[in-house]
């Protein structure tokens, strides 16, 4: 089963669950001894990822307040520790560094989709 760190990491800690690997780009802060897959798979990758957005036409200096006050959360010692708690890890970052993420993601995976011959139902 491919699973989220964050929804599984108490299971593994546990030892409830055996988890194989990884299958980010690179090792899970919260597993590092795990191997990657892509050392078995060479080029895969997958991920889980959520961030904010907000309407378009939201005015610049909302973006940027919102942005700047998500960073600062993001840096806070006790909200990191509790992120790697659960096998999460923050990625603070720029409105334009998240539309090119969002961008090549939604790349990525089209051509996943078209390879795989899918179609919606």
């Amino acid at each position: 089963m491919f699973a989220t760190t964050p929804g599984t990491a108490d299971f593994i800690k546990s030892g409830k669950l055996r988890a194989l690997g990884v299958t980010t780009v690179s090792n899970a802060e919260v597993f590092s001894e795990l191997p990657k897959i892509a050392d078995f798979v060479p080029g895969y990758e997958a991920s889980q990822w959520y961030g904010k957005s907000a309407p378009k036409g939201t005015p610049t200096e909302i973006i940027d307040r919102l942005n700047r006050e998500i960073n600062t959360a993001l840096t806070d010692p006790a909200t990191r520790k509790r992120f790697t708690d659960i096998g999460g890890e923050p990625l603070p970052g720029t409105p334009a560094a998240f539309g090119k993420f969002i961008a090549d993601e939604t790349e990525k995976w089209g051509k996943v989709v078209k390879f795989a011959g899918l179609k919606p139902d």
